[in-house]
C-alpha cells in the first residue's frame, strides 16, 4: 500500500518535517511493508520557507534584522532551485514568538525587518517573492515593512511619523519616491490563509490584536488607525483595497503588501500546494494522511487540511486527518475530501501536556490509524 504522509506543523510542538516522520513511525509499527512517502506541507505560515525550499531543492539565507521591537534578532528566508524566487515568513523577521509576552505591545511594534529580508532577496538577484503573512507581533498595515524598501510616511510638517500601529494616526502622506526601483521589477505572491479585511469587526485588530498584547483601548486605536491608513493610500495611490479578503492578515501585512508592492493574494496553501508539485506526486496513491494542530472554524478558510484534502477527493484518494484537538461540525470537511478525523488526545488531558508530549501521541494516533484502516485490508 502506497501511503503519503502530508501533514503542516503542529504549531508550538512540531514542525512540518518532524510531524511527518513522526507519523511514518506510526504508520511502519503497524505496516511495515507499506510503501511510504513524506510530503511536509504549510499553508503560507510557520514552514512554508522549509517546505518549499525541500521540494524546489533551494537553499536557505540567513540574515540579521530588525524584530518587531527594532533590536536585531537572527532571521531566515529561502530561495528555491530556480535562483530567483525568494519565500519569505514575515514571522522570522516580525513575528509574536520573537517578543517576550511582557514586551508584546502591538502599538509600537514593527514590520520594518520583514522589508529588510526583501531588500537582501534583491541583493542576492531574486526578483519574484512569495511572502507568507501569518504569526506576526505587528498591526502596522505593512508600513514598516515598505518604510523599510524606501517608502516615507510623514506627519503634516513633512516629519517622519513612529513606526507603529499606534502612529498611524498622525499620517498625513505617504512619499513612494524612494522605493527601490527593483521593487517594480518583482512579482510578489502574498500567501495568505485568513480572509479578514482590514478594518471592522472582522479587520486586523479585533480579530488578532488580543493575541498580540492589545488591550481593548489598543483594538480601537489600532483599527481606527488602520482605517484612517487606508484612506490615506487611496489618496495617493487611487486603490481602495482595506475590505478585499485577506487585506487584514498579518496584521494588514496583506493591505500593506497589494498598497506598496502591488502583490497578489493568494491562497497560502494553494502556493504550496503548486510548488511541491502534490496532485502529481499523490497520483496512484492509496492513502493521505495530513494533520496540523488544530482542526476547527479556521481549518475551512485555507487551511493546509482542506487544500490537501480537495485535491485527494478529485483523484478519489481516502484521507485521515490527525490533529490535536477537533472542533465544531465535521461534516463539511467530510464532503470535502476527509475521510476521518483522529485526535491525539487519548483521554482528558491539559493543551500543555498534549503539547509537550506531541510526538508520543502523534505516533500512538497513526498507528491507532492504521490498525483500523488494517481491519479493512
Amino acid at each position: 500500500m502506497r501511503i503519503v504522509i502530508a501533514p503542516d506543523s503542529f504549531k508550538g510542538s512540531l514542525d512540518a518535517g518532524d510531524a511527518a516522520n513522526i507519523i511514518k513511525e506510526g504508520v511502519l509499527s503497524v505496516l511495515p511493508e507499506a510503501e511510504v512517502e513524506l510530503i511536509p506541507m504549510a499553508d503560507g505560515g510557520e514552514g512554508t520557507v522549509d517546505a518549499m525550499v525541500a521540494a524546489t531543492g533551494g537553499r536557505i539565507v540567513k540574515a540579521v534584522v530588525k524584530g518587531p521591537l527594532m533590536e536585531d534578532v537572527e532571521s531566515r528566508f529561502g530561495i528555491l532551485g530556480d535562483g530567483e524566487t525568494a519565500v519569505i515568513e514575515m514571522a522570522s523577521a516580525s513575528g509574536l514568538t520573537l517578543v517576550p509576552p511582557g514586551r508584546r505591545n502591538p502599538l509600537t511594534a514593527t514590520t520594518y525587518g520583514t522589508g529588510q529580508l526583501i531588500l537582501r532577496a534583491l541583493d542576492l538577484g531574486c526578483r519574484k517573492f512569495v511572502v507568507g503573512i501569518g504569526g506576526s507581533a505587528t498591526v502596522d498595515g505593512g508600513t514598516g515593512m515598505a518604510r523599510a524598501l524606501g517608502v516615507r510616511f510623514v506627519d503634516a510638517e513633512g516629519k517622519d511619523i513612529d513606526q507603529g500601529g499606534g502612529f498611524l494616526d498622525s499620517l498625513h502622506d505617504i512619499d513612494m519616491g524612494g522605493l527601490d526601483p527593483r521593487i517594480r521589477e518583482s512579482v510578489f505572491r502574498a500567501a495568505c490563509d485568513v480572509d479578514n479585511p482590514l478594518t471592522g469587526e472582522t479587520g486586523a485588530a479585533r480579530v488578532y490584536g488580543p493575541q498580540k498584547g492589545a488591550s481593548d483601548d489598543m483594538i480601537q486605536i489600532l483599527d481606527r488607525n488602520l482605517s484612517h491608513l487606508s484612506c490615506i493610500v487611496q489618496r495617493v495611490t487611487g486603490q481602495n483595497l482595506k475590505d478585499i479578503p485577506g487585506a487584514g492578515a498579518g496584521g494588514g501585512m496583506g493591505f500593506g503588501l497589494m498598497s506598496f508592492l502591488n502583490a497578489r493574494l493568494e491562497s497560502g496553501v494553494q502556493i504550496v500546494l503548486e510548488t511541491v508539485a502534490f496532485q502529481s506526486r499523490v497520483e496512484g496513491a492509496g492513502l493521505i494522511i495530513t494533520g496540523e494542530g488544530n482542526i476547527d472554524s479556521q481549518t475551512y478558510h485555507g487551511k493546509t487540511i482542506l487544500g490537501v484534502s480537495r485535491i485527494a477527493k478529485k483523484l478519489g484518494i481516502p484521507v485521515v486527518a490527525i490533529a490535536g484537538g477537533i472542533k465544531g461540525d465535521m461534516s463539511l470537511l467530510h464532503r470535502e475530501g476527509i475521510t476521518a478525523a483522529i485526535s491525539i488526545c487519548s483521554g482528558p488531558m491539559s493543551v500543555d501536556t498534549a503539547m509537550e508530549n506531541a510526538g508520543v501521541l502523534l505516533r500512538d494516533a497513526a498507528a491507532s490509524a492504521m490498525k483500523l484502516i488494517g481491519i479493512n485490508l
